[in-house]
């Protein structure tokens, strides 16, 4: 008798049941690590003007230097994937919470040295590549740790309660690009332009190693999710990469996934992350940096709680009306900001705080396919 692999069984009270304390306690603990983590991946580009004029020769004209710093950062980008597929099934293999405790290891020790790089000025051209090796981990790092949060969260808590789940994780997420950008704010306010080009453009990054020891210290209190312990009672682990397993048996959800994962990372970067620096160098807006930080911080503000938001929606429209409404919305009020604040400076706070929430109500679509 040939042998059949026995699915996952869902028994209907549990799928029907309400959050409790537990999930709730899963949640807030997640979120939280999250954006602790987050942040370093995501500090870099709010010091990026200062890192290119650090770490690229000064007789390079401005617009090479910024292209220069920018491409740095968006190799984080690049080594996601990889790092995403490697942790991915290591986290079949041994559970997702001991891939929490990695990830945050390639994360904080990076986001540390680069606090302690030595500049252009005394190591020349080997302070970029170094730079570079450096934000090539924290990419790998944070390709395991958003997907692998995101199904944490999914395994804990009842079907029907998924969409709020993804979002509030994913507003944890953008909270640690608030709190980079409110950290930036502070430095750039607390400290001259001299001063941060001498020494102060270190202390986010240190800071992001101390941050990196607290998301360690709370994943602690995180238990595995039941559908691995239930796949580990059974002994039916992961024995292939999954990408395999995936691409043969799950296509289609993977091409709209990486579509909707490309546009929205796309938009993530350029509306939230680079921005800010963009206000600042572009002479059709020329904000200085306070001013365009403070308006970042009020756009994550709005990023964060839409995330959770447009989770309870998507679990009562679905995923297609919200991808739908969503992306009208999001159209609109992008077009509005970037029009709008070029004509009214005054427009400033509430436009980008308007596009902030718009681009929130796409920020949940990778988990729903």
């Amino acid at each position: 008798m040939q042998d059949r692999a026995i699915p996952v069984p869902a028994a209907a009270p549990a799928a029907a049941r309400p959050l409790g304390p537990s999930d709730y306690k899963t949640l807030s603990l997640a979120a939280l690590g999250g954006a602790l983590e987050f942040y370093d991946f995501i500090i870099f580009v709010f010091f990026a003007a200062v890192i290119g004029e650090l770490f690229f020769p000064p007789s390079i004209p401005e617009w090479l230097r910024q292209l220069q710093t920018f491409g740095i950062f968006a190799a984080g980008y690049l080594a996601r994937p990889l790092g995403g597929i490697i942790m991915a099934h290591f986290g079949d293999l041994f559970g997702r919470k001991r891939m929490f405790t990695l990830s945050i290891l390639l994360m904080s020790v990076p986001t540390l040295l680069m606090g302690c790089l030595p500049t252009y000025a005394h190591i020349g051209l080997l302070a970029p590549v170094l730079l570079l090796v450096l934000r090539i981990l924290q990419g790998a790092a944070v390709g395991g740790e958003v997907p692998g949060a995101w199904v944490f969260v999914s395994e804990h808590v009842p079907p029907r309660h998924i969409g709020y789940a993804c979002g509030t994780l994913t507003g944890g997420l953008t909270a640690g690009i608030l709190l980079g950008s409110l950290v930036a704010t502070v430095i750039n306010t607390a400290f001259t332009p001299d001063v941060l080009h001498d020494w102060a453009w270190r202390l986010p990054f240190l800071l992001g190693g101390i941050f990196g020891l607290c998301a360690m210290y709370l994943r602690r209190w995180l238990e595995e999710t039941p559908v691995f312990a239930e796949m580990k009672a059974r002994k039916a682990l992961a024995a292939e990469l999954p990408l395999k397993a995936v691409v043969r048996d799950h296509r289609r959800g993977v091409v709209v996934s990486m579509l909707l994962t490309w546009m929205l990372s796309a938009a993530i970067v350029v509306v939230i992350l680079m921005t800010p620096t963009l206000l600042q160098k572009l002479p059709v807006y020329g904000f200085d940096a306070p001013t365009a930080l403070l308006a970042n911080s009020a756009a994550t503000l709005a990023l964060t709680a839409g995330c959770v938001v447009w989770g309870l929606i998507v679990d009562r429209l679905g995923a297609a009306r919200t991808v739908l409404v969503g992306g009208l919305l999001l159209a609109i009020a992008s077009a509005a900001f970037y029009f709008g604040v070029s004509r009214h400076h005054e427009w400033l706070v509430p436009l980008y705080a308007l596009a902030g929430s718009a681009w929130a109500s796409w920020a949940w679509c990778p988990t729903r396919w």
